[in-house]
């Protein structure tokens, strides 16, 4: 039987988020993070909003599914992003033992394997679903800023 829960159906959702993001005018990074098929947390980039460094899309997701589970591993858990994660999202994947994340676009300037960042050796790893769009939404963003700029 075909499931339409599959990695592209959320990355869509992941998608979703980032146009949430790009709309308030944040970087457009969105993440989702699921298990059993559900999505239990899902969240975008607000380092501009709540003025925020570490306020990544995937640090939002991370905290909601935490609080959602009510601890702070996420096992059988997979998380959903747009935009590969760079080195302080990896290494908090790694101690919340993640079992698997998705990621869309590679970022090749400060994505976590440009920068020889581990993640945790169970957590499986699958790079490109729906890279074109995510790109996409990336550059449109950039384009935008630098016209207004």
């Amino acid at each position: 039987m075909i499931t339409p829960f599959d990695d592209t159906y959320f990355m869509k959702k992941a998608l979703q988020e980032a146009e949430a993001a790009f709309e308030i005018g944040e970087v457009p990074v969105g993440a989702v993070i699921v298990v059993g098929n559900r999505i239990i947390a899902k969240a975008h980039n607000l380092t501009e909003r709540l003025n925020d460094v570490t306020a990544h899309a995937e640090m939002q997701a991370i905290t909601a599914a935490a609080n959602y589970l009510g601890g702070k591993y996420l096992h059988h858990c997979t998380l959903y992003v747009t935009l590969e994660p760079c080195q302080m999202c990896a290494g908090a994947l790694y101690w919340s033992q993640i079992s698997k994340i998705v990621y869309a676009a590679k970022d090749t300037d400060r994505g976590f394997v440009t920068m020889g960042t581990k993640i945790h050796p169970k957590t499986e790893l699958v790079s490109g679903v729906l890279e074109e769009e995510a790109s996409a939404i990336l550059k449109r963003f950039f384009i935008q800023k630098r016209n207004l700029n």
